[in-house]
């Protein structure tokens, strides 16, 4: 059977690491994940309440292509309470994840060919659905300096698109408002679209994120219940779109998806109510990010910023290895401890980068910790 060149994209080393650790898991050995971006714990109370009664009186069938309206006016709703903004209901889009939102935003925006620019380190899956449709990755190699985020001298002249993150996947550094402008203001310059995500909205330490909605109407807005909301496998995001363009996307999500999983919308409407059990949740976060942050040198892991949100921390290790898939399975041999090597998120320069997740309970992260203390000492 003949394949597709644009169906040549490189693994998602994440889930690789994930497979290895569920091997491990399944020989009988206790592994601490800290290799997934995936909340520790269930989706809200209140939405898994909702569901359950749903399921005894509704067929949970097909919705209209671009979401419930009540989910899409609460969704608007939270816009006015996270950022002061007056949003239009009309304008919210509910998808099949953050990546439902990503495919229906490439394919509203650009031509077969384009090319979209994304600072580098960045969530890999950016790059591999470009290309599964037909559009140039361009990376923008992001300086320490900066915080591992671009800047507007980094951007050339020739893009179509720029994907902005913030806070940022893996490095969980953010853009003040200032740098968000900046870049914003490059786009416009040279005629560029974009793509801002913003999933890990809600989980900061200090200041708040913010929106690329609070800086202009021209963009594209993605989000998902899956970090905040703690609700990655119920595959349930939105995107906010302009108001000139609800109808393009409409025609596309019919089309490529239909609809967003029902079940999940009535769970998602539910949990945007729940925001003291989320708050909680962060609070947790807020502690095994301190942990990280006293532990890691304990282990000879020194070289990181502290994250401002999200909920990973993004370690140079070149004193330690130059191949970081490699050092990813050798902790992973002997400390039972998983961890994403830096050549997901940063091809050229990930080779000497881990990323730690310390999205799980506590009492894993400091175990997770303990160990890797103990096999760098031995090693």
């Amino acid at each position: 059977m003949r394949s597709s060149r644009r169906s040549e994209v490189d693994p998602f080393i994440v889930m690789d690491v994930m497979e290895a650790a569920r091997q491990a898991e399944e020989a009988g050995r206790h592994v601490i994940h800290m290799e997934v971006g995936q909340p520790g714990t269930p989706a809200p109370q209140g939405a898994r309440d909702a569901l359950a009664r749903a399921l005894q009186s509704d067929a949970l069938g097909y919705t209209v292509a671009l979401g419930l309206p009540t989910l899409r006016q609460r969704i608007a709703r939270l816009y006015g309470d996270w950022y002061g903004l007056d949003l239009n209901p009309d304008r919210v889009i509910v998808t099949p994840g953050a990546s439902g939102a990503f495919i229906l935003a490439f394919t509203a925006l650009f031509e077969a060919g384009d090319r979209v620019g994304l600072g580098l380190p960045g969530y890999p899956s950016y790059r591999h659905i470009l290309t599964a449709l037909s559009l140039q990755a361009v990376g923008l190699p992001a300086a320490p300096e900066n915080r591992l985020q671009p800047v507007p001298s980094d951007v050339p002249a020739d893009l179509s698109g720029l994907i902005l993150a913030s806070p940022a996947n893996p490095s969980g550094t953010m853009l003040d408002r200032t740098a968000l402008s900046g870049l914003v203001e490059r786009a416009e310059q040279i005629g560029a679209a974009v793509i801002s995500d913003e999933i890990y909205h809600g989980l900061h330490y200090d200041n708040r994120a913010i929106s690329a909605l609070e800086v202009t109407d021209d963009v594209v807005a993605v989000n998902s219940f899956s970090k905040y909301f703690s609700m990655t496998g119920w595959r349930i995001g939105w995107m906010v779109v302009p108001e000139s363009q609800i109808r393009t996307y409409e025609r596309l999500a019919q089309n490529l998806f239909i609809c967003p999983p029902h079940a999940s919308q009535i769970a998602a409407l539910a949990a945007l109510d729940c925001i003291e059990e989320c708050e909680a949740s962060r609070t947790v976060y807020a502690a095994n990010r301190q942990l990280m942050i006293d532990g890691l040198p304990k282990a000879g892991i020194t070289n990181f910023a502290p994250p401002d949100g999200a909920f990973y921390i993004y370690a140079d290790v070149s004193d330690l290895t130059n191949d970081s898939r490699e050092f990813a399975s050798q902790i992973l041999a002997g400390a039972d401890v998983a961890v994403t090597p830096g050549l997901d998120f940063d091809p050229a320069r990930g080779g000497t980068m881990l990323r730690f997740s310390y999205a799980r309970a506590t009492e894993d992260i400091a175990e997770g910790l303990f160990r890797l203390e103990r096999f760098m000492a031995q090693r």
